[in-house]
């Protein structure tokens, strides 16, 4: 069998077990369901895997060198500690140890495990380790599904594609209990954090999908300086983006398998859970006519308590936690109050301030004129005329593949710019774009390849539907006089081939995993409207019809007023979870479209099915934290409460042309709504011109690059809130103007 390594991920903070659990002595080195604590129990739980070939590494803080050291020595066990100078969450850590791993062996497989989980049976767990191994040595990325016992919203979720080892269909964020009980009912696994991988195959994901952590994390392993028993990484290892493994990596491959497991587990992540242990109490206690609580007192205290029912009491020197064992897991916000961070100065309004549509409308405008433009037309294209795919957070240059969709929208952007009047170098930047586009990006057919390296070589031809609808709909908006003259030639070509591959309904069947969708039909519209208003042939107008008409007999559906996202062969919805998702971005961005379609149209029919979309949109928007959500069930119900930028920018379109197109009573509404899609897209934007991608519902942003991908959203949002202005208040529009 190929070697394994395990690798002991020790960089868990566990602020739901405070005040047991501390950044100085987190509740992985303290005992808490017996003897040892959970970081030697798991050592000792994984070292035997490593004994035919391999070797034990532990990745964790240089703060928590001692506690590691001593650890290890008590309990016999010796392992290659590797030492982070500043935590980077779990992606940069499994980088670290996967690199130090494939210089080593470059056909070993990592187990990578959180140094906090409760395994009782150690055997168990081996086993189910050593079968995952044998399909991580073909290539997958296999994590531990806990077959579950109960339903709990302390826990994400995985959905298996089929039965035993087998495919991933998703990942799933904590739900609520309801929730958590239909998943559990269609078969869904805990989520476990343990995988098993080839230590070869992790680098190269990260380096697709995470380029700017296998970098920083490359350099750091390079400065790296041995510290007595432990290495230390480098500086660099600080600049990587503190992005978890989920996010970065296992939701995006094709590569992720789980494996059911029915033995005990516990991320004994609250105090709830260590009680569940039975293991948990420690020290003085009497306990008279009380119930279900947990006791644990520290040296010289003794605890008495009388009455009490599903109770925790923990006591420290220094600190006393009384709490109702099922609201243990918000001791995260007494933590979070008990830091008391001091306020900072934001360049930027808070999200809450109130700001006027027009107000906010002025900021956009400069913030893209004096800072975004200029900064993604210098380092967001290279010398050779291509976009950058994503650039950091700081500005600095990421190494990665490009996704040809990506040339066509910054090539889009930087027409629109010129279009509204930037006087930045936007034709330089759009003549580059697009001869290298032509060079290296295009097809002999016309059509665009998927993928490309950076210097140009070709890592897929697959011609997605999806990028084409952006070729044709970049080169409707190039204007005359560039270098590239025969631009309608060139996108007819490619609607002809693909309206060539249209089914007898109109559809025209995607690459990929879901072959029937609606979301590459909603980008062929909006080419085929660009090419209508830039006075193209017939042609457009017809492949306008043809979509809208599929949009009303399958895609929306008929009692909800909901655009489904995935569809059988026959446009009839599919089946299971892919068939209830509706995503409020892509409802507010139909609702743009129909509505263009109306006004072009004089079609009143279309205008009602965009309000009713526009209605269906709305219901996506979190009243919280006044934000459009990621993903919802047919039924209404939140699939993921998580938020990216663009569904913000399409929530803003939406509002405004509606504002524009409906009577004065729902004018009202969108403009009000409007001005919080503003306020919410303004969350995401930095004062450097970059943005952030994704915001977790715990109102954290995901640190990673900003990708090239947004730019076409906010542009389009911008354009759309220029339009309605000058509809509606002409005296306002005269500065957000561009130019």
């Amino acid at each position: 069998m190929t070697n394994i390594f395990p690798v002991i991920m020790c960089g868990g903070s566990g602020t739901r077990l405070w005040p047991a659990s501390r950044p100085s002595l987190p509740k992985q080195f303290i005992p808490l369901a017996g003897n040892r604590s959970l970081f030697q129990e798991t050592v000792s739980r994984v070292a035997a895997l490593a004994e035919d070939g391999g070797e034990l590494l532990v990745v964790g803080g240089v703060g928590h060198k001692r506690a590691i050291l001593d650890q290890l020595e008590e309990i016999g066990i010796s392992a290659v500690i590797l030492l982070e100078p500043e935590g980077r969450d779990s992606s940069a850590a499994m980088a670290a140890a996967a690199l130090w791993t494939a210089e080593r062996a470059p056909d070993a497989i990592n187990l990578f495990v959180a140094s906090d989980h409760h395994i009782p049976d150690d055997t168990a767990f081996r086993q189910s380790v050593a079968y995952a191994a044998g399909a991580a040595a073909k290539g997958r990325i296999v994590t531990l599904g806990v077959v579950p016992t109960e339903p709990s919203s302390a826990y994400g979720y995985i959905a298996p594609a089929g039965s035993g080892l087998s495919e991933v269909s998703a990942f799933v964020e904590k739900p609520d209990q309801q929730t958590a009980r239909r998943y559990i009912s269609e078969g869904y696994l805990w989520n476990s954090g343990n995988f098993i991988v080839r230590a070869d195959i992790l680098i190269e994901e990260l380096r697709e999908r995470a380029a700017a952590v296998a970098e920083a994390v490359q350099v750091a392993l390079t400065q790296a300086e041995l510290d007595g028993p432990a290495l230390t990484l480098g500086s660099e290892f600080s600049v990587a983006p503190k992005i978890s493994i989920d996010y970065a990596v296992m939701e995006k491959t094709d590569r992720a398998s789980v494996l059911p497991v029915n033995f005990e587990w516990s991320d004994l992540g609250a105090w709830d859970s260590v009680y569940a242990s039975g293991e948990g109490d420690v020290g003085l206690h009497i306990l008279e006519d009380s119930e279900g609580c947990l006791v644990r007192a520290c040296d010289g205290v003794m605890v008495a308590a009388i009455g009490l029912r599903d109770v925790g009491i923990v006591v420290e020197p220094d600190a006393v936690l009384v709490t109702d064992l099922k609201k243990s897991q918000d001791v995260k916000k007494v933590v979070e109050r008990l830091r008391k961070l001091s306020p900072q100065h934001l360049d930027f309004p808070p999200p809450d301030t109130p700001e006027t549509l027009e107000a906010g409308a002025v900021r956009l405008t400069a913030w893209l004129r004096q800072v975004a433009l200029p900064v993604w037309s210098s380092l967001g294209q290279d010398e050779s005329g291509g976009f950058e795919e994503v650039l950091a957070l700081d500005g600095r240059h990421i190494a990665t593949s490009r996704r040809a969709r990506v040339q066509t929208r910054q090539l889009q952007v930087y027409a629109e710019a010129g279009r509204q009047g930037w006087r930045g170098p936007w034709r330089a930047v759009v003549d580059a774009g697009l001869a290298r586009l032509v060079e290296v990006y295009l097809k002999p057919d016309g059509q665009m390849r998927t993928l490309l390296a950076p210097d140009g070589t070709p890592l897929d031809e697959t011609a997605m539907v999806y990028d084409q609808a952006f070729l044709m709909f970049a080169l409707a908006r190039v204007p005359s006089g560039t270098r590239e003259v025969d631009f309608e030639t060139r996108a007819a070509t490619v609607r002809d081939l693909l309206s060539a591959r249209a089914d007898y309904k109109g559809g025209v069947k995607e690459s990929g995993h879901h072959p029937y969708q609606s979301n590459a039909h909603m980008h062929l519209l909006e080419a085929a409207l660009a090419w209508e208003e830039a006075g193209g042939g017939g042609e457009w107008a017809a492949l306008s019809d043809r979509i809208v008409t599929l949009a009303r007999t399958s895609f929306i559906d008929e009692e909800t007023g909901a655009l489904r996202e995935f569809f059988q062969q026959d446009w009839s919805p599919a089946t299971g979870e892919d068939g209830a998702l509706v995503e409020p971005g892509h409802q507010f961005e139909w609702a743009w479209l129909l509505a263009r379609y109306s006004r072009r149209r004089d079609d009143l029919v279309a205008l009602v099915d965009a309000w009713r979309l526009y209605e269906v949109g709305l219901k996506g928007i979190d009243s919280k934290r006044q934000i459009a959500v990621d993903a919802m069930n047919i039924d209404g119900s939140v699939r993921s409460a998580r938020a990216r930028l663009w569904p913000q920018t399409e929530w803003l379109k939406a509002s405004l042309i509606l504002a524009s197109l409906c009577t004065e009573k729902k004018r009202t509404v969108c403009l009000e709504q409007a001005a919080m899609a503003q306020r919410a897209l303004w969350r995401y934007l930095t004062p450097q011109g970059v943005w952030h991608d994704k915001l977790l519902e715990n109102g954290k942003f995901i640190d990673e690059p900003a990708p090239a991908s947004s730019f076409y959203h906010i542009m389009a949002a911008y354009v759309q809130l220029r339009e309605t202005l000058t509809e509606l208040q002409p005296d306002a529009a005269l500065s957000v103007r561009l130019g």
